[in-house]
């Protein structure tokens, strides 16, 4: 996980600054066309919305961005065993993973086969509707962040990044093994 955090969310971060530095030039220069292609970018590596509100452009756009927001909450979800890292929910967050799954134990199996059902990249996620109050599992490709009328409680990342090091092809061993360190702590506090 140190690597991780020192090499690939750092990389997002620093491609993120690039991207907005190349997308601020764009708008001053009213370049439409390398803020199209500069989006994608944003989009990939960021970590906040961004608002075009361009004269020239018809649509202001709205950008969400997915590397860092995505990792960021991913680390606030571990801790060390030492630190109560794998302890179990409580409170609101373990009656509603009791009522809409049945228990804890059959939340993190379903929630295990959605990661492993991701093609290539991406993320898994414990989200809360923001409509209905309900809790669900939701998987993004890539570094698709958790939008609209989701909010993220709890992200578990399924690049092969985040695991290979230690567990080779075995990302299903990965996937177990996470649920060791996860900070319900802070996924309470999202939650509500």
């Amino acid at each position: 996980m140190e690597l991780h955090h020192s090499k690939h969310h750092n990389t997002y971060v620093t491609s993120f600054n690039a991207a907005s530095e190349k997308m601020e030039e764009a708008r001053s220069k009213n370049d439409i066309q390398t803020q199209i292609a500069t989006q994608p970018l944003i989009n990939f590596h960021g970590g906040e919305t961004i608002h075009n509100t361009s004269v020239a452009a018809p649509n202001p756009l709205t950008i969400n961005t997915g590397g860092h927001v995505n990792h960021s909450l991913f680390w606030e979800n571990l801790a060390p065993k030492s630190q109560g890292g794998g302890e179990p929910p409580s409170g609101a967050l373990s009656k509603a993973i009791d009522s809409h799954y049945g228990s804890l134990d059959e939340m993190k199996q379903k929630f295990n086969a959605a990661l492993a059902g991701i093609q290539g990249s991406g993320w898994a996620w414990l989200v809360q509707d923001t409509q209905t109050g309900a809790i669900q599992i939701r998987t993004y490709a890539n570094q698709d962040p958790v939008v609209g009328q989701f909010r993220p409680i709890l992200g578990v990342d399924a690049w092969e990044h985040a695991y290979y090091l230690q567990y080779q092809n075995k990302k299903a061993e990965y996937f177990n093994a996470i649920w060791d360190v996860i900070n319900w702590k802070a996924a309470e506090k999202r939650f509500q």
